[in-house]
């Protein structure tokens, strides 16, 4: 194997254009490694998120049904969203986003890794998880701006939607194909 050059790129400058609490832009002067000078750089900056592929306790799965205005469609998800403030860490965040959106507590989480949207433009994350043990606790309590239907599939519908790709959010789509590989659902 040959040795890796550092391909680490230098900030110059950078300079917010917009902050709010769902997105901030910032644009950015950098130079390469070679000298090169790339400028403008637009970032994205968004809070991190978490998903899970979420199993209640008799072994149906969760889904959400919900409109995606920027695509202007109705679509098929996991449970998932934002990592808040208040979160002590990363299983409290999906905790909470679980219970808000479904009205389940779940017995214990598994974290399966973490994926970019855009590592090119995007600073956060999505983190990924399997919930074990799901039981309806209260009413959704969704945040302003939120309207979803939750549904529950078995593990041989989730897997024929896969294969009709009735999953468009990508990030989900990762979670989902590492979930089912850990629970032996297939092989890579």
């Amino acid at each position: 194997m040959t040795e890796e050059r550092d391909l680490t790129w230098k900030k110059l400058s950078s300079e917010y254009l917009f902050k709010d609490t769902w997105a901030t832009i910032r644009i950015d002067s950098c130079q390469k490694p070679d000298g090169v000078i790339v400028e403008p750089y637009y970032v994205y900056e968004f809070p991190n998120w978490v998903t899970a592929l979420a199993f209640t306790k008799d072994g149906r799965i969760i889904l959400e049904r919900q409109y995606r205005h920027a695509l202007g469609e109705t679509m098929y998800e996991i449970p998932g969203g934002c990592v808040d403030a208040s979160d002590k860490n990363l299983e409290e965040a999906i905790a909470r986003e679980l219970l808000e959106e479904t009205g389940y507590k779940f017995e214990r989480f598994e974290y399966l890794g973490k994926t970019s949207a855009n590592p090119s433009t995007n600073t956060n994350l999505m983190h990924m998880f399997i919930a074990y043990g799901g039981e309806l606790v209260q009413n959704q309590t969704l945040d302003h701006g939120e309207d979803l239907e939750v549904l529950f599939v078995t593990m041989e519908e989730l897997l024929a939607m896969l294969d009709r790709g009735e999953f468009m959010q990508a990030m989900h789509t990762t979670c989902l194909y590492l979930a089912l590989k850990k629970l032996g659902k297939f092989s890579l």
